[in-house]
């Protein structure tokens, strides 16, 4: 299928986009407060509780969302299936956002932000988050030299920068030009490392938490974590790009891409069903579904991540009038969505028990504020770069049920 990506033309404020402005100021007010005053002057974190919303969500539940970027390119590139390119670059766009967002959650979330260079000198071999640190820095690297020949391609040969930035008109215009030239030939050598790169960090997140036995609830710990983090976060690829996908499209009053994104999602079928049979697989061999039962709230979230983040998503993915439906194949994917989003925030904050604290932990304003406001400015950057680079595509206009 061929497609031909195009900035859109259409207008940029709308009153979403008011709404995502007003939580940006809000999200950048408490983020002020957090560097001026400290983590304990907007958050209920402490020494004896080191971790919660920011680390859920903004860390690890944002790299595992932004797996859309390499499963889409693996598939289109690496596997040789073009016809899904149209969702490459709108989902290697999220994965660029995604990252780079996490990047800035983390400067928010560590105590020394001005020491996050260090790993790149002092090398610990012995330490995973040392292995998560350096793929996520080299892979954020790739993302943007993979995302390089969208810019070249709009703006190379106009570079025409205004004011004083003039002075770098040539710079920026020879960048663009030997981009152009020379990424095309060994863009293989990319997007093959950030598979490679992405696989191994996203087993690794899992594998933070093998060092605490005893602090993780019995149904979250596993010695097969790495393994249950990095399928979950293949079979959330394609679903996420459905998601985000969807509501690209309905926000900017475009076609819906349907043509595309169901036989995607006829992959996820096996992939999720992979990380089902495995999560269920290690629950009967190590005989800790004797717990599902117990009615605590650690049990009920495991249940409600379970029964709907996976399970009902993914019996409704079995049926082909679902898949053909945008708003039930919408509905499937958002939940299984949300299912690796309450994952990532069950392992790292509701399963975990800090030994030396007995307080019950809820995120404080501050933190939903500075989160909140990381989510709506990658969704204000994400609806100002496709007005202005060719991401999106015009395919041909299909029927949806």
């Amino acid at each position: 299928m061929t497609h031909h990506p195009y900035p859109l033309k259409t207008r940029f404020w709308t009153p979403g986009v008011v709404v995502l402005a007003v939580l940006m100021a809000a999200g950048a007010l408490a983020m002020a407060a957090r560097f001026i005053g400290g983590i304990g002057y907007v958050s209920n974190l402490s020494t004896a509780r080191p971790w919660g919303l920011w680390i859920g969500v903004d860390v690890a539940s944002g790299v595992a969302l932004a797996a859309g970027g390499f499963t889409t390119a693996f598939l289109a590139h690496i596997v040789g299936r073009h016809y899904y390119e149209p969702v490459v670059r709108p989902a290697l766009l999220t994965a660029v956002l995604g990252y780079t967002f996490v990047v800035i959650g983390l400067l928010v979330d560590i105590g020394r932000s001005w020491a996050i260079w260090k790993p790149m000198v002092f090398w610990n071999f012995n330490s995973v988050l040392f292995e998560v640190a350096m793929c996520v820095m080299f892979y954020l690297n790739v993302l943007y030299i993979e995302f390089l020949p969208v810019v070249a391609e709009q703006y190379k040969g106009r570079v025409n920068l205004p004011g004083p930035l003039a002075a770098l008109n040539g710079l920026v215009e020879s960048v663009l030009s030997l981009a152009d030239r020379v990424l095309d030939k060994i863009m293989w050598v990319f997007i093959i490392a950030g598979v490679v790169l992405s696989c191994m960090h996203q087993s690794s997140l899992g594998s933070l938490m093998l060092v605490a036995p005893t602090k993780v609830h019995p149904l979250w710990y596993t010695p097969i974590l790495p393994l249950l983090f990095l399928t979950s976060a293949i079979a959330v690829g394609y679903p996420m790009v459905v998601f985000e996908t969807t509501l690209a499209t309905s926000s900017l009053k475009r076609d819906g891409e349907m043509r595309v994104l169901a036989p995607l999602t006829r992959i996820t079928i096996y992939l999720l069903g992979l990380y089902m049979a495995l999560k269920i697989g290690d629950m009967v061999v190590r005989g800790t579904y004797v717990h599902l039962l117990e009615g605590t709230a650690q049990t009920n979230a495991f249940l409600v991540e379970m029964v709907l983040g996976v399970i009902v998503p993914w019996l409704m993915l079995l049926s082909e009038r679902v898949r053909r439906s945008r708003r039930a194949l919408f509905a499937a994917c958002a939940m299984i969505v949300g299912g690796v989003l309450l994952n990532r925030v069950n392992v790292f904050v509701v399963a975990y028990t800090p030994p030396v604290s007995e307080a019950s932990y809820f995120p404080a304003v501050g933190e939903i504020l500075i989160t909140v406001g990381l989510i709506a400015t990658l969704m204000f950057i994400y609806r100002f770069l496709v007005t202005h680079l060719p991401v999106l595509s015009a395919p041909a206009r299909e029927v949806s049920a």
